[in-house]
This record gives structure tokens, C-alpha cells and sequence, in this order.
């Protein structure tokens, strides 16, 4: 079965907002403070190296924020909006 475009098995990233990206920087930072001295050496470093990541993109955020802002244009139709599917009429038999 083949999937249909936009589909999430399309081995595509997965867009978060900046508030989402935020949220999951302090859980991953707990999430590396609670680790056992045990913990695997190679998990530790894929946390730190998640976290500078988003680190990264998080104090990129606002110049892309900015920069977006001012090359935006409205949505034709004067709203910004987004668009509701159409609820078919109901059939009466």
C-alpha cells in the first residue's frame, strides 16, 4: 500500500513550535541530570547532543521569527486564518 503525500510515514522531520521546542529542552536537561552514573556513555552523549541542537535553534528562533515576519503577506481573503473543511449537508432519505 502506497502512502499519499503529507503522510507521516514519509520519513519527514517533525515541525515543532517554539514553545515545543522549549518544553523539550527542560525535559531533555532533567532528563540528563536524573541519569544514573551507570547510564551508557552513548545515550548520555545523544541527550547532550539533542540538547545543543535545540539549544541551537532556539536562539535562532527569534531572528527567523523576525525575518518571517516581515516577508509574510496576508492570506487572501484578509484572514490569517486557518482554513475548516466544509461539513458536507446531511442526506435525508
Amino acid at each position: 500500500m502506497r502512502a499519499f503525500h503529507g503522510q507521516m510515514s514519509d520519513n519527514q522531520p517533525i515541525r515543532r513550535t517554539l514553545a515545543e521546542k522549549q518544553k523539550q529542552l527542560r525535559d531533555l536537561r532533567e532528563t540528563l541530570a536524573s541519569m544514573k552514573s551507570h547510564t551508557a556513555p552513548a545515550l548520555r552523549e545523544s541527550v547532550q547532543k539533542r540538547i545543543r541542537q535545540l539549544e541551537s535553534e532556539v536562539t535562532a528562533a527569534p531572528a527567523l521569527k523576525a525575518a518571517d515576519r516581515r516577508g509574510t503577506q496576508a492570506a487572501p481573503g484578509g484572514t490569517d486564518r486557518p482554513r475548516t473543511p466544509r461539513r458536507r449537508p446531511e442526506r435525508s432519505i
